[in-house]
């Protein structure tokens, strides 16, 4: 892999993306467009949305679309955050219940500025899913809470199918990528969300100067703390702002980071250059 890169590349043939199709997808789009619900995968322009919708899979995010910190490689916005919605867990889980979601993703902004870092939102929002659409699984791709122990416990209270917290890049990296993280401090989220009996996911972009070497070694961290599974996917930069791409990995370099990961113990291992946080989420369950 390339460690030092500054010169912009045209996207290769293999980035590209197909059109979304299916009677799943037309019906999904359908009542999206219709009540006016609001997917990341929608305002993201996932590239798997039609993939993941026809499979009754969908990712929302939630204490709004203002975040509290700057990373590098992000394009939701930074600043201050309106007030909480106390709305906002029905509204989520209103949306959950029309789209017929079998497995819904749940995100959010960093929100820093709460003093419980928008845990409580969280937990209502999981439990008004629930009450709706009680058959519906979930998955909660949590931030790190600062650091505050208590407030990620209260995410392991109300146990979620699977909780997910991305590690985003590799340790060298993660100051210029993650400026307001630290790569020990969400290998420990990770680890006490494994003590609480959690599934445990994290995600890993390639293409911002990382070595092969050091994705092995990230690998190694995230097994170190006994996460189950690892989402390997292309860093693709979302405005000349944001942090340029160093290399476009390929697929056949994916597949390899797959087989070794799965070798490593990773119960799955999703790796590929459009590969997302919630590609494949509902075969992550087990």
């Amino acid at each position: 892999m390339i460690e030092e890169k500054k010169i912009r590349t045209p996207k290769p043939k293999w980035l590209r993306v197909k059109l979304p199709t299916g009677e799943s997808y037309k019906k999904v789009r359908g009542l999206v467009s219709e009540h006016g619900l609001h997917t990341i995968c929608e305002s993201g322009n996932c590239p798997n949305m039609g993939e993941c919708w026809g499979e009754g899979t969908a990712t929302f995010m939630i204490l709004g679309n203002i975040c509290t910190r700057s990373c590098g490689f992000c394009s939701v916005i930074t600043g201050k955050p309106e007030s909480v919605d106390e709305f906002e867990p029905g509204k989520v889980a209103r949306s959950v219940k029309l789209m017929e979601v079998k497995h819904a993703v749940i995100t959010s902004v960093d929100r820093d500025d709460l003093p419980d870092g928008g845990a409580e939102i969280w937990v209502k929002t999981v439990n008004a899913i629930r009450y709706q659409s009680p058959t519906t699984t979930l998955e909660t791709l949590i931030p790190d809470f600062a650091g505050n122990w208590k407030n990620l416990q209260r995410i392991i209270d109300v146990k979620p199918e699977i909780v997910s917290h991305n590690l985003e890049t590799v340790r060298r990296l993660t100051k210029s990528v993650r400026i307001q993280a630290k790569y020990n401090r969400s290998l420990e989220v990770l680890r006490r969300l494994k003590g609480g009996g959690m599934k445990t996911k994290s995600g890993v972009m390639l293409g911002l100067g990382e070595t092969y070497d050091e994705v092995i070694e990230t690998m190694d961290d995230l097994r170190s703390v006994d996460v189950d599974v690892l989402t390997l996917g292309q860093y693709l930069q979302p405005t000349p702002k944001h942090l340029p791409v160093v290399e476009f990995v390929t697929p056949e370099i994916f597949e390899e980071f797959k087989e070794i990961g799965l070798s490593k113990g990773f119960r799955y291992v999703e790796s590929g250059p459009l590969v997302r946080s919630s590609y494949h989420a509902e075969k992550h369950l087990f």
